[in-house]
């Protein structure tokens, strides 16, 4: 097995952000892959970046504040 090394980028593992666990990923330069050591998802970089993409969704409104709620 390849030792654990950063990749180019910080890129969190898609599948623990979803739980809200901020881990980061590991970069396999020779299988070209990136990897998480706590759940095992291992991914492409195209992959993880469409499943970080996925998950900004959750976090859109993040920043607005939210005065008025119609329930009625």
């Amino acid at each position: 097995m390849a030792q654990a090394g950063k990749g180019r980028l910080n890129y969190r593992c898609p599948a623990c952000f979803m739980r809200d666990l901020d881990i980061d990923m590991f970069y396999d330069k020779e299988k070209d892959e990136y990897y998480c050591l706590r759940c095992q998802y291992t991914g492409k970089e195209k992959d993880v970046l469409e499943g970080n993409e996925m998950v900004r969704t959750k976090y859109g409104a993040m920043y607005q504040r939210f005065t008025k709620f119609d329930f009625d």
